[in-house]
Order: C-alpha cells, then sequence, then structure tokens
C-alpha cells in the first residue's frame, strides 16, 4: 500500500492507495503533529495495512520533518516529497518552479492525467486556487484568491454586528435577516467569481470546451449550480501524489532527491501514463 499526505493549513488529508486508485482517506489536524496525537491518529487509520510507500506534498513547512518522522518511526520507510524535481505526470512552464505550491502540483498531475490538457483545477481550500494545465501538458500557473470560509470570518472578526455563520446552500437572493445576507453574498457571490475567472481562462486558453475540476472542502456546494464545473474530485491531490509516487516507483527510485530546480526556466519532466 502506499500512504499519502496532502499536508494543509487547517488538515492534513491523509491516504491509503493502491497501483490503481485512492481506496480510502482521513482527515487529521495539522496542528496535531507537533504534540504526537496526530500519530496515534495516523497508526489508527492505517490499522493492519502493510504500507511499502510513502509519498506527501505540504503547504506547511514546520509539519513537513515531523510527518517524514512519524512515518520512518512507525514503517522504517522514506517518505517522497513532492517537488518540482520530484513530479511526473505533467511538465512545469513557470518562472519560478519551486515558489508553486506542492498541493498544485499533485493538482496538476492528476488533471494532466485523467481529462487531459487543457484543463484547470478549483481547489476550495483555505484559499481558493485555479491551477492550469496548458495545451502542451505543462503546468503553466494559476490564480489565487480568499478562501470562502476565510472571507466570512473576515466580516465576523472585522465588524461588531456580523455573526459567524456556517456556510450553506441558500435558494434566494433577498436576505431577510444579516445571516441569510451574508450567506447569499459568500455562496452566490462566490460562484459568479468562479464562473467569471473560469470564463476569463477558457478565454486565454482558447477552449471552450475546458474541462475544470473541483476539489477541496467547498468543492460540492459550490459546483453545484455551477455547469461550468465538468467534474468534482474530492480526492484529487491524493490521486495526483499518488499517480506521482506509483511513476517513482516503476523508475524504481522511490526515494527523495535534491529538490532545487533552477530558476526562471522551463521544466520539462516525463510523461508517465499509469492505468487509474
Amino acid at each position: 500500500m502506499i500512504l499519502l499526505f496532502d499536508i494543509g493549513n487547517t488538515h492534513t488529508h491523509v491516504g491509503l492507495a493502491n497501483a490503481k486508485r485512492v481506496l480510502r482517506q482521513t482527515d487529521i489536524p495539522t496542528a496535531t503533529w507537533s504534540n504526537g496525537h496526530a500519530r496515534n491518529l495516523l497508526l489508527d487509520f492505517v490499522d493492519r495495512s502493510s504500507i511499502e510507500s510513502a509519498a506527501l506534498c505540504s503547504v506547511v513547512p514546520k509539519a513537513t520533518p515531523l510527518v517524514l518522522k512519524a512515518v520512518w518511526q512507525a514503517w522504517k520507510i522514506s517518505t517522497l516529497e513532492l517537488t518540482p524535481k520530484t513530479l511526473r505526470g505533467v511538465g512545469i512552464d513557470y518562472p519560478k518552479p519551486n515558489s508553486i505550491g506542492p498541493d498544485r502540483l499533485a493538482n496538476a498531475a492528476a488533471a494532466r492525467h485523467h481529462f487531459g490538457a487543457p484543463s484547470v483545477v478549483v481547489d476550495f481550500g483555505t484559499a481558493v486556487t485555479f491551477d492550469v494545465v496548458n495545451r502542451q501538458g505543462n503546468y503553466a500557473g494559476g490564480i489565487i484568491a480568499p478562501g470562502l470560509a476565510a472571507m466570512t470570518d473576515y466580516l465576523h472578526e472585522k465588524t461588531a454586528l456580523l455573526p459567524r455563520i456556517k456556510i450553506r446552500e441558500i435558494n434566494t437572493t433577498i436576505g431577510k435577516s444579516t445571516e441569510q445576507a451574508m450567506l447569499i453574498g459568500a455562496v452566490h457571490g462566490y460562484r459568479g467569481l468562479v464562473r467569471e475567472l473560469i470564463s476569463e481562462l477558457k478565454h486565454e486558453l482558447k477552449s471552450n470546451r475546458l474541462p475544470v475540476i473541483a476539489t477541496g472542502g467547498y468543492a460540492k456546494l459550490i459546483a453545484a449550480k455551477l455547469p461550468e464545473i465538468s467534474a468534482v474530485k474530492p480526492d484529487l491531490t491524493l490521486e495526483g501524489l499518488r499517480l506521482v509516487a506509483a511513476a517513482q516507483i516503476s523508475e524504481g527510485r522511490a526515494k527523495q532527491v535534491p529538490s532545487s530546480v533552477p530558476e526562471g526556466r522551463v521544466t520539462r519532466v516525463p510523461i508517465v501514463n499509469s492505468e487509474g
């Protein structure tokens, strides 16, 4: 089995996969890696599964070595860390490859493999990110906007009377309460933001039938009334990690390698197709 970690600001998404797909997953609060509680949650999740390899992508540098240590202590295996150097399945056409969030590279690898090129991933996390795979099959850049929860929490924190709200579907456009008004602005307004950005990407990529894949916490909610989104894939980032790990294993070098990539040039990496 392949053990997968997508280390985010709030949660670490953990998955177990075989050579073909992600079989199951769970969420562990990222903050708990520092007190050792996450290790216990991890062992409970893995249970008696036989772990042969591991891979991670991380946007929390302080948590990364803690996860590496936990995996080594439990299974005595080194963990593949996704970087521009270890990436497989999609190229990079970006001036500073090392500045790209590793989770965004995982998303691009999964999108390229399952939906082709060009394609776009919209990841609804703490921030919402748009990741673009161009016609040449390269990660070409993207867009970052405030996350849905971040926007509503900011309103609550910076005002005296606006409440903290639980984000959910709202079937009206005229609010009859402060909470309804905030939900309309958040949910309907956010769909408008996503729709407009997708429209601009279609124009720039010259692709009217652009595959757009949604993932992340609010993907299902926002995509429900957005026909521009082709598919919702909650485990897309873990699937991208799985594809990269499987490619590395097939190359016979599933281990960490130097991660530095020269800045300011196009980075070409092998396109590896594996069924899944």
